[in-house]
């Protein structure tokens, strides 16, 4: 079938022409890079940087103006949530009640659907029994997004037409245009969910009644709440018809200023109205916040943007941005006093795009150069231009095809999800090679009769089995992967998909497309004699105009063929004798041009040796790389029939080799006493303590195991610090605080931008407390980008000093001194990169590093390196603000907060955990004064606990009473006691308090005032209490082994009795290590499933089990290699040395990778690639035995060396193109990169160790075959 799908293909060459334009064209459309498809319609892939993660997660949000977060939580919180558990696949509840507002977070299961569950949500709001919670509470369900999708960030700010700031606006009016014009602009974009605003004052009209004309007056509070009340009112009464023609009649009485209120009557005492104005003082002024935003020190108003859930956020910020030039002509201006003019602008401070761009970026930039450097090795290895372009035609057509299947499986495009084409590279080529090499020898070999169409069918069918069984094996090794459940399904998930559909993809280019490509390309031939003899002129003229139009390398390319072609038709030349040398030139001068040529662009774009060393560096650099390695397989290729005989005869000493590297890898990943503690145990039977000796201690030493942690870090170009003050600090203090921050912050050389949050936005995805600070750090990337992510190169004199826009000439360093940025600087394809960085800022650890010197601050706490989308992840997950902590459950608060400090104390003592880092949530620690009614008193006077309270509520706190409605703004109306006698608590006292005799008493009668400590929030868990811990580990230690560090320490003092745990306690870790033990435990059990699965696959290709086991222990090198390379960049001696000045530890950037869930994604992809070459070796052994029947072990031994020397350059082509075509990944920097290291290290140690089955099954099939004649003639 699959011969004849083929040989169909091959046959109807338009229809393999219709099907390639459709994929290339589909491909291009679809394709997520913003490439311009001019008249084609655009349909890209959905991008954002990663996937969602979080839990599925809803919100239910209720408001409670001015009550503490006791009566949050008693009233509100703790009777919602018991509710709400019904809820059909609720897999849990938390909530958290804060001043003023309650938070439930319920997360339900991954299978239930979003919008079910939000229906499920709203049925229950809807039906909520009488009396559940307190009158005039309504509880709400929070946006239709989670906290990752807030995507863009943005002040608003007086600018003049040069865009430099201004000032001379006021912030409550700046947060008036936020909330009325610019919030409600950007909502009606599509694909937002919300728009909420954050800084800046609330304008609202304050009643400041007088307690003294109250008491004079005789009028009670409430009469004058009642009085404002009715003082704004519209009506309408229906219609009046006069003259026949029809009158709308409206009652006009809506408040529009501070005049309308204070002719407000409240009263008429002998004929004379007693007004609003009369007994109190009215005015605009700003309502209490809880939310402040500033900005480089200064306060300012800003928004947030939230993306829908399911949306595509790139598309959603570049949707706000079309929106933002909409609105911005109509924002408000005005003339400031020094003549200039200032209009308010929307200013963003953090923009998703940009990291997007920048992922995207270094994805399209890897997946470029490992096409490019593909491209070079198989010019290397086949020596054949034609058949180059042919295997090269495979990855561009097959990635293009890669996205078409993305955008309609729903898959979106992120850095994991490109990953999977970027790690499949190798084994895409791969199949090209194999197909195109087993042509190549069929062309070789075909007798001159046979037609080429025949040759080609021959070759391609030949080989497409085996093709699809390695195909086949590789995609079973990633069922694993589909499997993931929760945070790492729905991580790696995508990757999963798009290797999937960037090896079926080649699959169906090499089988379908490159046969027929082929045919044409090794059938092309020049048979006109005078295009023959001319047409190499033609390419040299065509190559100058290039030239002349600006298309440098497309003008020397065609000059060289042309010139070179010339020479080669030069008779004289032809019949001269010439030295050996020249003719290889000759022979090669295209392939060699094109090698210099693929060189040179790999060079360019690649810049391995970083962009402040010179292209001619790089190129040679490249040049050495790809030729030593490359040099060593084709010395192996050459040596090999030495090397395989040798093996043959040497078999034993020969297999101890693989042996003793399996053992390596297994002391490596699971460390030496898990291997060999059995050993140690027998000795210590019979009285001999093995633990004790040195030999034994320096191999535990060494070989400790690897550490674990859930993911490597995204790098997203912006840090998020978040350091909290101690609760009992006020609104005052902590808005000095953050504007000292924020300072600090800023004066950082590599930092851009500091935007610093406190407290929280007007939305339910934000319940921080006003102690907790969001500082947003945008520092600058290494080098200047541009729109798209990739480096951009500026124009430089001969002395390599930057030219400025101005003319002036300065080298890096002094622009660095001098502040210059990029708009000063020449754009120039031919210029140099402008770096951004200090000398001894080499990563993003080190700007870290100095934001921690930094903000050292009395009474600020210090916080966890964390970053934007990083802790947004977090806290859906967790609910803690840290990748790692303690939850610690309880009875009540206080018991709570006393357990989590003495457990602060014992973290503190754990070497590998960070210190300063450690801090234990200071629940109760909150100031309250608690005002006392007494009952006794208060019935002496005829009065109730109603009415007083109402006064405490009004007087001290304010009651809103009204809005107003002017236009399209609504403004507060409230009613409060004058400042001096709201902010003094001895003043408090002397508030009077009306009887219903007319008399008139402080309240000081009648309540007893206390001071306590309360809580600043409460938090639960499935109705429990709970408290957090937060700790950050310290560098070079991984997250599984700091949890196992501090539950050991905290076990071995609850065991000494150092530590107790109070009744009714407990706790647990938390945090996203807990998705490692999760997907480590899930995957300990579907990967030896899936081998099985692949086990039986090559069973079924060889119909040998024997044959079988020795393909598969090209799985075992493979394994082992990949520990081993793990281990390796985890040695400070590693590849410590330097080439041309750039040590190769930091261009590979060697360092300590711990084995994380991408870690073991990339041994999965390597599972499936590591017995391609078994499978190719072992299908040519069975049939090199097939046409050599014998019956001694000398036939034997020739028959197997005759097979491995058969297929040995295929194999070292593959392995060669696997290994070499993740090297630009190793030394990628871009955003992304710390995700797509660890995902390819596997693959390149495992291929590289694996490349010793090119012995192993030779040597144990051999082995076999002279087993079976020894038993025959025994």
């Amino acid at each position: 079938m699959l011969n004849k799908i083929i040989k169909y293909f091959l046959e109807n060459k338009l229809v393999t022409v219709l099907v390639l334009t459709g994929f290339v064209a589909w491909g291009i459309v679809t394709a997520p890079f913003g490439w311009q498809v001019g008249a084609l319609p655009s349909d890209p892939v959905p991008v954002d940087a990663i996937p969602d993660i979080g839990e599925n997660q809803q919100i239910v949000f209720t408001q409670w103006a001015g009550r503490s977060p006791q009566d949050i939580e008693d009233q509100i919180s703790y009777p919602l949530t018991t509710y709400l558990l019904g809820i059909p696949g609720v897999k849990s509840i938390r909530s958290s009640s804060i001043f003023g507002f309650s938070s439930i977070y319920i997360i339900f299961s991954e299978d239930v659907e979003f919008y079910w569950s939000r229906s499920r949500i709203l049925e229950k709001l809807n039906s909520l029994p009488s009396g559940l919670l307190p009158d005039a509470v309504q509880p709400a369900l929070g946006p239709d997004a989670t906290a990752l999708g807030q995507v863009y960030w943005y002040t608003i700010e007086g600018r003049d037409k040069n865009g430099n700031p201004t000032g001379g606006w006021d912030l409550h009016e700046i947060r008036t245009v936020q909330d009325f014009y610019v919030k409600y602009g950007l909502n009606a974009t599509e694909g937002v969910s919300e728009v909420a605003s954050i800084g800046g004052f609330i304008q609202e009209y304050q009643i400041d009644v007088n307690p003294d004309a109250l008491k004079a007056y005789n009028i009670p509070l409430h009469k004058v709440m009642q009085a404002v009340q009715k003082s704004n009112k519209d009506v309408g009464a229906k219609t009046i018809e006069i003259n026949q023609a029809e009158y709308l009649v409206r009652g006009l009485g809506y408040v529009k200023k501070v005049e309308d209120i204070e002719k407000a009557v409240v009263a008429v005492q002998d004929n004379v109205p007693i007004r609003i104005k009369d007994i109190g003082v009215v005015s605009l002024g700003p309502a209490t916040r809880r939310g402040i935003l500033d900005k480089d020190g200064a306060e300012v108003v800003g928004g947030v943007v939230v993306a829908r859930y399911g949306a595509n956020p790139l598309q959603v910020i570049n949707n706000v941005k079309a929106k933002i030039i909409e609105i911005a002509p109509g924002l408000p201006k005005k003339t400031l006093a020094d003549g200039r003019e200032s209009q308010l602008t929307i200013v963003p401070f953090y923009d998703r795009s940009e990291l997007i761009y920048e992922t995207l970026g270094t994805l399209e930039e890897a997946l470029s150069l490992e096409i490019l450097i593909t491209i070079l090795v198989v010019i290397v290895m086949v020596y054949n231009l034609r058949a180059s372009f042919l295997i090269s035609s495979l990855l561009p057509i097959a990635v293009l095809m890669v996205f078409i299947a993305m955008r309609y499986f729903g898959v979106d495009a992120n850095i994991v999800a490109l990953s999977g084409i970027a790690i499949a590279i190798g084994t895409m080529v791969d199949l090209g090679i194999i197909l195109s090499e087993n042509i190549i020898k069929h062309i070789d070999e075909a007798p001159p009769s046979q037609k080429l169409i025949d040759t080609i069918y021959n070759g391609a069918s030949e080989v497409a089995t085996a093709i699809l069984t390695a195909v086949s094996t590789t995609i079973v090794s990633f069922v694993p992967v589909f499997t993931m459940q929760a945070a790492e399904g729905k991580l790696f998930g995508p990757l999963a998909f798009t290797k999937t559909f960037a090896l079926l993809a080649a699959l169906i280019v090499s089988l379908l497309i490159l046969p027929t490509l082929a045919h044409w390309f090794f059938g092309f031939n020049i048979k006109n004699k005078f295009l023959k003899k001319y047409g190499h002129y033609g390419l040299v003229l065509i190559g100058i105009i290039s030239l002349f139009i600006g298309q440098v390398w497309t003008g020397v390319l065609l000059i060289l063929f042309g010139i070179i072609g010339i020479v080669k038709n030069i008779e004289q030349l032809k019949n001269a004798s010439l030295p050996t040398v020249i003719k290889f030139l000759l022979k090669y001068a295209e392939l060699i041009i094109v090698l210099l040529g693929v060189i040179w662009l790999l060079a360019k774009y690649w810049l391995p040796l970083g962009a402040s060393k010179s292209l001619l560096l790089n190129f040679v650099f490249v040049a050495l790389l790809v030729g030593v390695i490359l040099g060593a397989f084709r010395l192996l290729e050459f040596q090999y029939k030495k090397i395989l005989t040798w093996c043959l005869n040497n078999r034993i000493k020969f297999l101890i080799i693989p042996t003793i590297l399996i053992l390596l890898g297994a002391n490596i990943w699971l460390g030496f006493n898990a291997v060999f503690g059995f050993v140690s145990k027998g000795f210590e039977k019979v009285g001999w303590n093995l633990d004790q000796t040195k030999g034994w201690s320096a191999m535990s030493q060494t070989f400790p195991g690897i550490g674990k942690e859930f993911m490597p870090s995204l790098d997203e170009g912006s840090f998020l610090l978040m350091p909290t003050s101690m609760p009992h600090s006020g609104v005052t203090f902590n808005r000095k605080i953050v504007g000292q921050l924020d300072m600090l912050l800023t004066s950082i050389p590599e930092v851009e931008l500091t935007v610093g949050k406190l407290g929280r936005v007007e939305s339910a995805l934000d319940p921080a407390p006003i102690s907790m600070y969001e500082n947003i750090i945008n520092y600058k990337p290494e080098y200047i980008l541009n729109k798209k992510g990739h480096r951009q190169r500026f124009k430089v004199d001969k002395n390599n000093r930057f030219i400025t826009v101005s003319g002036d000439s300065l080298t890096n360093q002094e622009g660095l001194s001098k502040g210059i940025e990029a708009k000063e600087l020449i754009a120039d394809e031919n210029g140099e990169y402008y770096r951004n960085w200090r000398d001894h800022i080499q990563s993003p650890d080190d700007i870290w590093n100095e934001i921690v010197k930094a903000t050292k601050l009395p009474g600020v706490t210090s916080a966890p390196k964390l970053q934007p989308i990083e802790t947004r992840l977090v806290m859906l997950q967790t609910g803690m603000r840290a990748p790692m902590g303690i939850k610690v459950y309880g009875p009540d608060l206080k018991t709570i907060e006393n357990f989590g400090l003495q457990l602060e104390n014992v973290l503190k003592g754990v070497p590998s955990v960070k210190a300063e880092a450690v801090f234990a949530d200071r629940i109760v620690g909150k100031p309250y004064i608690h005002l006392n009614i007494n009952r006794d008193e208060i019935s002496r006077y005829g009065l109730n606990i109603e009415d007083v309270q109402r006064t405490i509520e009004t007087a001290i706190g304010g009651m809103k009473i009204t809005s107003t409605v002017e236009g399209r703004e609504r403004f507060p109306v409230r009613v409060r006691y004058p400042r001096e006698l709201r902010d003094d608590p001895e003043a408090l006292g002397k508030i009077l308090m009306q009887t219903p005799t007319g008399a008139q008493i402080p309240l000081s009668q009648i309540i007893d005032f206390e001071y306590v400590r309360g809580p600043q929030a409460i938090k639960s868990e499935e109705t429990f209490l709970v408290g957090y811990v937060l700790f950050d580990k310290r560098d070079g230690f991984s997250e599984v082994t700091v949890v196992n560090d501090a539950q050991r320490t905290i076990q071995d003092k609850i065991d000494s009795g150092e530590l107790t745990v109070p009744a009714g306690v407990s706790y647990k870790f938390s945090g996203s290590y807990e998705n490692q033990v999760r997907a480590e435990k899930r995957l300990s059990i579907i990967v030896p499933l899936v081998l099985g699965i692949v086990f039986l696959i090559l069973y079924f290709q060889f119909r040998s089990v024997s044959t079988s086991l020795m393909v598969f222990t090209g799985i075992a090198m493979a394994f082992s290699g990949g520990f081993i390379m793990l281990w390796l960049y985890g040695q400070s001696w590693f590849a410590d040395f330097s080439v041309f000045g750039t040590n190769f530890r930091d261009l590979f950037q060697i360092h300590t990778i711990n084995l994380s869930v991408a870690v073991w994604v990339g041994f999965i992809a390597l599972f499936g690639i590591a017995t391609d070459d078994g499978v190719l070796m072992a299908t040519y052994l069975d049939q090199s035995f097939d046409r050599n029947k014998t019956d001694n072990i000398k036939g034997i031994r020739a028959a197997t060396v005759e097979a491995g020397q058969r297929r040995i350059k295929p194999a070292v082509m593959t392995t060669a193109t696997t290994i070499i075509a993740l090297l630009p990944i190793l030394t990628s920097t871009g955003r992304g990169s710390d995700i797509m290291i660890p995902m390819a290290l596997p693959a390149v140690g495992g291929m590289l160790f694996a490349a010793i089955t090119y012995f192993i099954v030779p040597v144990i099939y051999c082995w076999r075959e002279e087993r079976k004649i020894s038993k025959g003639q025994s």
